[in-house]
């Protein structure tokens, strides 16, 4: 398979899917450029090479042209971290999509409108009436998958080789992230740099694992995290369960949580994975004590409990200091982690310590020669928030993509490029 330092661009025009869906303030500005940056690498070298650049991404969720999800409003950023010109198409599809990108020059880049103003990149059908019977239903999904690969087709025709550099978009089956590969030859398909370090930084977890490897899951549902809890209970040696599913467990085992998040309908599902994490010699870890507040505010009133001690009116909000020394103990003896949600509500500073301790216990780990993975939104949050990320081994762009990752799902991103 190909990879960006073994492939020369010269001569080349590069379809690269980057993932440019990055948040902006009410006057379209640029509230976090981390997305942007993290491919610049890719994009510099295909110039560098003398190729020349035809960059696609989607912004938001539009449900058709909607001027606010316009990637114009990112166009000046991307020009000055390219530290180059970025010409730009008005429609992605459009006369003018195919007379740039015919035009282009070696070292020229140009930037679509958003992919996603089109049905036809997601596959899916938009603005069907509620009444509508399955029939037409299935006649609608018809329809946008036929112009789905017409959409990814064409797209394909602006360009000489495809490098997808978006893995946050990975695990979906997108015209430009995964149809687009099959207009492509084996040799002229690629993993941008980011995508390829996504890759690896999961497969060196997952797959290349020094042990004790310790994954600490935190988050508000039992449910939302079955399937990864599920995979990762054949590979790890420790499982710290934190954040407000914490509570789902206690109840199951007997405590009171007050009025602390809880799934009642999967106590069941809790004590099965209890068995479970035993079955398998796993050392799944709960919080032993807890921080609660009277409400679910940063100026609650606060208290330090037993976890299984929660009084009526309260509600769990964050790890205790007790717990806080337990996970640093697992963590800081481990050689390979994994860190996906936060300990507690860690937006509100008075009950941000439990996740603090979490992070400093992984670099210090990480300090000793561990390898860190982090992901996830919020995981990835804590560490900008307590600027650690730079003493993380790695810390993932992707969300979904790299949770259905872990989960051991087939990411059609990746399969589009490498077969599997």
């Amino acid at each position: 398979m190909q990879t960006m330092d073994n492939f020369n661009f010269a001569g080349q025009k590069a379809f690269v899917r980057v993932d440019f869906n990055v948040p902006l303030d009410e006057k379209f500005n640029i509230t976090d450029d981390t997305r942007i940056r993290a491919a610049i690498p890719t994009l510099k070298k295909i110039i560098a090479d003398g190729g020349s650049l035809i960059i696609g991404s989607h912004l938001g969720r539009p449900k058709g042209v909607d001027a606010k999800f316009s990637l114009q409003h990112i166009l000046p950023r991307v020009s000055e971290l390219l530290g180059t010109h970025v010409d730009f198409a008005d429609d992605c599809l459009g006369q003018q999509a195919i007379e740039k990108s015919a035009s282009l020059q070696p070292g020229q880049v140009l930037l679509l409108e958003n992919l996603r103003f089109y049905a036809a990149e997601e596959g899916k059908p938009r603005g069907l009436a509620e009444d509508v019977t399955d029939e037409e239903k299935a006649a609608a999904k018809k329809t946008v998958k036929a112009e789905q690969k017409e959409m990814a087709k064409q797209l394909a025709s602006y360009a000489t080789v495809y490098v997808n550099d978006a893995f946050g978009t990975a695990h979906r089956a997108h015209a430009s992230t995964a149809i687009i590969a099959d207009f492509f030859d084996e040799s002229h398909k690629l993993f941008g740099y980011l995508m390829q370090n996504e890759i690896d930084a999961v497969e060196k977890v997952l797959k290349n694992t020094v042990r004790p490897f310790t994954a600490i899951m935190g988050g508000s549902k039992v449910s939302s995290k079955i399937d990864i809890i599920e995979n990762l209970l054949t590979k790890v040696d420790n499982l710290i369960v934190a954040g407000g599913m914490t509570y789902t467990f206690v109840k199951a085992l007997g405590g009171t949580v007050g009025d602390s998040i809880c799934e009642l309908d999967k106590l069941d599902l809790a004590l099965s994975l209890l068995q479970k994490a035993k079955d398998n010699n796993v050392n799944l870890i709960l919080a032993v004590d807890c921080r609660i507040g009277d409400k679910f505010s940063n100026d609650a009133n606060i208290k330090v409990v037993p976890v299984n001690q929660i009084p009526d009116g309260w509600e769990g909000m964050d790890i205790g200091p007790e717990t806080e020394k337990k996970f640093a103990e697992v963590i800081e003896a481990s050689k390979t982690i994994l860190w996906n949600g936060p300990t507690g509500v860690f937006e509100f500073d008075n009950f941000s310590n439990g996740s603090r301790a979490v992070g400093m216990a992984i670099v210090r780990a990480t300090e000793k020669g561990a390898f860190s993975l982090v992901g996830g939104g919020d995981s990835v949050a804590c560490v900008n928030k307590f600027d650690i990320a730079d003493k993380m081994s790695y810390v993932s762009t992707g969300g979904g993509a790299l949770l259905e990752f872990i989960e051991g799902k087939e990411l059609p991103g990746i399969k589009a490029i490498r077969g599997y």
